[in-house]
Parts: C-alpha cells; sequence; structure tokens
C-alpha cells in the first residue's frame, strides 16, 4: 500500500501555523497540521489580547487561538497534538515524523515561534500573564499610571522601556552591568526620558505576587556589594531576547545572525523550494499576532502556487 503524499504539512501552531491552515484548508489542501509542545504557540500563555482586529472588547489568547483552530478545521485541516521530532527536506516529497512515524508532504510550512527568554524564576511562569510579560506591545496598556520593571540592557529593552512610558508612571530598567549594550541613540532616548530609571549592577531575584493580585514586589540583588533590596512595583517586563525555534531544521535551512529562519524577500519562501517559514520563527522585529498571521496566509499562497508549478511525477 502506497503512503499517502499530504499536499502540505504544517509544523507549528500559533496564529501563523493556523492562519496558513485556513488559507491552505480553503484552496482544498486539506493540510495536516502538527501543534507541538505548545500548541498555540505564545497566545497560550497570554491572558487579555486587546490589539487583534475583530475583537472591540479584547479576548482571551486561549480563546483568540480556539477559534482559530475551530476556523480552519472546519474547511477540512486536521489538526494533530504531536511534536515533530525530526525533518528531511532533501528532497520530495518531504518527510516528517513523530518519533517512529513517518509523514510525507509536497510541501511544509514551518511556523515553529520564537521562545522568550527567561530568568528561570519559579515564579516567573506562574505570574506569566498576571503581571510578569515578555511583550510590552501586547500588555502595556494594562499598566496606565502603574509601575513597571524592565530587565535587560540592549535595543529591545529600550524599546520596551520607552514604549511602557506611554502608559506607565514609573519604569525602572533592571541591568547586570554598569553600562547598556543598546545602540547610542536608543540610550540617549532612555537617559533623556523623566519616567525612566536606570538601577545598574543589579539582578531580578525573586517575583512576589500571586495570579489573583498580580505582582506586587521584586527582590533585586545588587551583584557588586551582594545587597539585597525589595522594590514595589505592578509588573515585570523580560526583555532579554528571544531564541526561535530552528534546531530542528538546522540541517537543511538557512537562518540570519540572530538564528532566525530566512525568507527570500517578501515572500514565505526559504532556502529550499517547496519548504516555507511564518510567524515569529522568521521574524526578528515585530512579533505580534497580527502580523504572524499575515504571514501566515503567506505561507499557505506561496505553498498554493508552489505545489501548482511544480507537481510531483
Amino acid at each position: 500500500m502506497t503512503k499517502k503524499i499530504q499536499k502540505v504539512i504544517i509544523i507549528g501552531s500559533g496564529p501563523a501555523g493556523l492562519t496558513a491552515a485556513i488559507y491552505a484548508a480553503r484552496a482544498n489542501l486539506n493540510p495536516l497540521v502538527f501543534e507541538g509542545l505548545q500548541p498555540g504557540g505564545q497566545l497560550t500563555i497570554t491572558t487579555d489580547v486587546e490589539n487583534f482586529p475583530g475583537f472591540p472588547e479584547g479576548i482571551l489568547g486561549p480563546d483568540l487561538i480556539n477559534l482559530f483552530r475551530k476556523q480552519s478545521i472546519r474547511f477540512g485541516t486536521e489538526c494533530e497534538y504531536k511534536t515533530v521530532t525530526k525533518v528531511d527536506f532533501k528532497k520530495r516529497p518531504f518527510s516528517v515524523w513523530i518519533d517512529e512515524s513517518s509523514f510525507t508532504a509536497e510541501t511544509v510550512i514551518i511556523s515553529t515561534g520564537s521562545t522568550a527568554k527567561l530568568l528561570g524564576l519559579e515564579s516567573e511562569m506562574e505570574l506569566m500573564g498576571h503581571g510578569v510579560s515578555a511583550c510590552a506591545t501586547c500588555d502595556g496598556f494594562f499598566f496606565k499610571g502603574k509601575k513597571v520593571l524592565v530587565v535587560g540592557g540592549g535595543d529591545s529593552a529600550m524599546e520596551e522601556s520607552l514604549f511602557l512610558t506611554k502608559f506607565a508612571s514609573e519604569v525602572d530598567i533592571i541591568h547586570r552591568r554598569d553600562e547598556f549594550r543598546a545602540s547610542k541613540i536608543m540610550q540617549k532616548r532612555v537617559f533623556d526620558n523623566e519616567k525612566i530609571n536606570v538601577i545598574w549592577d543589579s539582578e531580578l531575584t525573586k517575583i512576589n505576587g500571586s495570579v489573583e493580585k498580580g505582582v506586587t514586589d521584586v527582590i533585586l540583588q545588587n551583584l557588586r556589594t551582594d545587597e539585597e533590596i525589595n522594590m514595589d512595583c505592578d509588573g515585570v517586563f523580560l526583555a532579554i531576547g528571544h531564541t526561535p525555534n530552528v534546531s530542528l531544521f538546522d540541517e537543511f535551512l538557512d537562518t540570519d545572525e540572530y538564528g532566525y529562519l530566512v525568507t527570500n524577500g517578501k515572500t514565505s519562501e526559504t532556502n529550499i523550494p517547496g519548504v516555507f517559514a511564518c510567524g515569529d520563527v522568521q521574524d526578528v522585529r515585530y512579533k505580534q499576532a497580527i502580523t504572524a498571521a499575515g504571514t501566515g496566509c503567506m505561507a499557505a499562497i506561496d505553498a498554493e502556487q508552489f505545489i501548482e508549478m511544480h507537481p510531483l511525477e
């Protein structure tokens, strides 16, 4: 019996992967989605989403993902709560493994996302979405008139801090060293902003609070003196970078200097014809649900056109 060759396999199930599934399914490609270790991606650890069009009252991140999934299934998507463990992109049809089970496809869409780097504190994940965030653009609005901390020292930390001054009454940047590694122009903007304070040579060692009350205070340790101080605050924003989830594809796909998958111009094409990338795994800049969804649409259209132009013999 000949093994079925899928038209398209989608690896990952955040806004990008599930939007790709919606478009691919409506094009009668019957996509197979492997949702991975964190079905729904970053949105599953996001509480209120208020910047996704069409939801004037806002919507919970997990609820939004469930709507994406329902819509894709309605048009013929098959969603599997399984994690891809191996791929082979040497030739078409491409091969994808779930442990010992293999699947083949004419095209593959990668939407494995990126993971925010964390400090490794026990309370970090417990309070994620309840006062702890890795996205100021997503959550800054909820901290109007409040005091927040930003952890980091690069350009992203500067950008997050400046953005948060639109809402917060005070923004304190916590940095391990005595100088930032951010660009000089970004540093100047931070230093010139009256709402921003910098706490040098310090490390965040504990976040206090609860899911019900949110963040209440933190413990900081001065790395020069070992002195510990307790500081009241209402929110903690982590801006120490993201890690794109690309290790599965190291052997086959090109990445940029930051480790993100490289796509060709204004397309979702990777360096391997028939393999496409969308969402945060190829987005070093925006990392928003709406931009991820847009690239998912692009990937599905690119895959559909590729299949039409390059039929398997």
